[in-house]
């Protein structure tokens, strides 16, 4: 049977998993009665939830002869990492660009990976159903995409296809009325263009992890491409470790992809996607080969972290209440476990009681907090810090590309808050009363601002952000939070009576009823400075008639925090206490008078 490897790669939510899902349904991979979800590859619940794809995911569909491997890859700059990897497997691109919104900063990221590493690429113009969509302006900026990476007269001749992956149809023609149900147009293209693995079947085995999984029963599972030879079921073969090393082992278990089923196999060959298990500390990068002809394959670069944040035991009043999972032993188990399948995640013990854990962003830092909290943990974390690095003897410190699209009348807005943040200018485009803005913005710059940035542009403003590079350390940023915050100085429910009381001096995160303790952010005050405020005083009764008494007290709504926006909120001296059903944000100092203390000592 033909081989054919290839990638989807594209934006942050411009429609890779709907895509994979159509050309799998295209090809008959699913049985007429077969009941297949939306996003069928997005198998974690917060995937299914959020709408992306957290980690990269393998699957082979048989077509007109042909076996294609087809990896649906992260579109987050956060994941971004798995994406250089995968393109060391694959001969070739789908590179999805959504019809109205064209090239993001992402698109240019995955496309320069991409052709950093010579796969031929097929462009998808996706939602070309959409009513804004434009098809024809998009691929004129998918082509300046191109030439601006860098791409030869031979490379800007990508066949083209349009679709609307939702619908399920597809055409080769930007015209609308083309559109036809199917994916055919598009799996005809991958068969035509895309070329076979160039592969060596005779000679000795080499196969190398690009990804990683991992499972309670065989340990770790190394996720790559044969690239030359054969591998079989239980042989001895040979690990050139990464760091020069050799280790013989003993493969356990093959693993082969078809539709959404990981599928048992007693051996691969060169241009085989498999995942294999046998060795329980297998790395990406290494190179597994046949005994006695030890041949390393160019290591794999592994994204380096660019955020910590400390990790600790929950010390609250609450602690205990709502998590089935509290001590320190266990947390440090659970993150030395996702250190397994994620290779740009670091995990160091901080004290007994907490672990410094550093990873390439928010998102991937949140999200680990997310599955852990629905595990049934219970933590407290800190805010987010950057990793400076000393390079030629400059403190230097990560720098991210942001694309910012916003309507006019916020522009100055905008341009003031990222001025402020040490971010450099680098385009302004104006399209029809919207505006699009590229800069250059410290990391530490981002961090706290993306409340900030939907605040100022009323939910409107959309932006987007990739590491760019580490370069030398910004000046001070004014970045910080502005406002101080009200803290609770007692223990019990809060009331209405005192929430109503206390309106006026700002806005609350909490509502009557809510069980507090001393130290616990309440909301946030009008001003610079922190309050601590009693939320849980009731109204004194007396034996005398009020002429007040049958008025109720009408409250704002409170601010809804979700996890990101407690992390990007708390300053330096604060935490979020994260249990199975509730996040809080708290002081360190819960005490009110020894907070004072160490305030005034400051």
């Amino acid at each position: 049977m033909k081989k054919r490897n290839i990638a989807i790669i594209a934006h942050v939510d411009h429609g890779k998993t709907t895509l994979v899902d159509k050309l799998l349904q295209s090809s008959g991979t699913f049985r007429d009665n077969e009941n297949v979800q939306e996003r069928a590859l997005d198998s974690n619940d917060i995937e299914r939830e959020r709408g992306i794809t957290i980690l990269a995911k393998t699957t082979a569909i048989n077509y007109k002869d042909t076996r294609i491997n087809i990896l649906d890859t992260p579109g987050h700059a956060d994941f971004g990492g798995e994406v250089e990897r995968i393109m060391n497997m694959v001969d070739g691109v789908l590179l999805v660009v959504d019809a109205y919104e064209g090239t993001m900063p992402q698109t240019r990221f995955v496309l320069k990976k991409a052709m950093e590493a010579h796969v031929k690429p097929i462009v998808v113009v996706n939602k070309v159903d959409k009513p804004a969509a434009r098809p024809k302006e998009v691929i004129d900026e998918v082509i300046d995409l191109f030439i601006e990476l860098g791409a030869d007269v031979d490379d800007l001749d990508f066949p083209i296809a349009y679709c609307s992956a939702i619908n399920g149809t597809s055409s080769l023609d930007p015209d609308l009325s083309t559109q036809k149900e199917g994916m055919e147009n598009i799996l005809d293209l991958i068969i035509d263009y895309i070329p076979e693995p160039k592969v060596e079947l005779d000679a000795p085995l080499q196969f190398q992890p690009a990804l990683l999984d991992y499972n309670d029963f065989v340990g770790r599972i190394g996720i790559g491409l044969v690239k030359r030879g054969t591998i079989k079921l239980n042989e001895m073969v040979s690990c050139v470790r990464v760091d020069g090393t050799i280790k013989q082992f003993r493969v356990a278990k093959i693993y082969g992809y078809l539709g959404l089923k990981r599928i048992e196999v007693d051996h691969a060959e060169a241009g085989d996607i498999v995942a294999i298990a046998g060795l329980p500390d297998i790395s990406v990068g290494e190179t597994v080969c046949t005994v006695g002809k030890e041949e390393a394959l160019p290591l794999l670069r592994i994204d380096e972290p660019t955020l910590q944040m400390t990790f600790g035991v929950n010390t609250s009043p609450f602690c205990g209440r709502e998590g089935k999972i509290v001590t320190a032993r266990k947390i440090e188990e659970r993150l030395m476990k996702e250190t397994e399948r994620d290779v740009s995640l670091r995990v160091q013990p901080n004290d007994s009681e907490s672990f410094i854990v550093s990873g390439r962003g928010e998102l991937h830092l949140s999200i680990l907090i997310e599955n852990m909290r629905r595990e049934g943990f219970e933590l407290q974390v800190s805010k987010p810090k950057i990793i400076e690095k000393v390079i030629d003897g400059v403190t230097c410190e990560p720098y991210e590309e942001v694309q910012v699209d916003v309507p006019e009348e916020y522009v100055g807005a905008v341009i003031e808050a990222l001025g402020n943040r040490e971010g450099t200018m680098e385009n302004m485009t104006n399209t029809e009363n919207q505006v699009r803005l590229n800069y250059l913005v410290p990391t530490r710059g981002l961090i706290g601002f993306m409340t900030e940035f939907m605040t100022m542009t009323k939910g409107y403003g959309i932006i987007n952000h990739t590491f760019s590079a580490y370069r030398p350390k910004a000046g001070a940023l004014v970045g910080t939070r502005k406002n101080g915050v009200l803290v609770s100085m007692e223990n019990g429910a809060a009331t209405a009576y005192a929430l109503g009381g206390l309106e006026e001096r700002g806005v609350m995160f909490i509502e009557p009823g809510t069980q507090v303790y001393e130290g616990m952010i309440v909301g946030e005050s009008n001003h610079e400075t922190d309050l601590a405020v009693n939320v849980v005083r009731g109204k004194n009764l007396t034996n005398t008639r009020s002429a007040t008494k049958d008025h109720t007290v009408v409250l704002k709504r409170p601010k809804q925090m979700s996890l990101e926006v407690c992390l990007d909120y708390i300053n330096d001296d604060e935490l979020v206490e994260i249990t199975p059903t509730n996040y809080r944000m708290r002081k360190a100092i819960l005490n009110t008078n020894e907070r004072k203390k160490y305030d005034s000592r400051k």
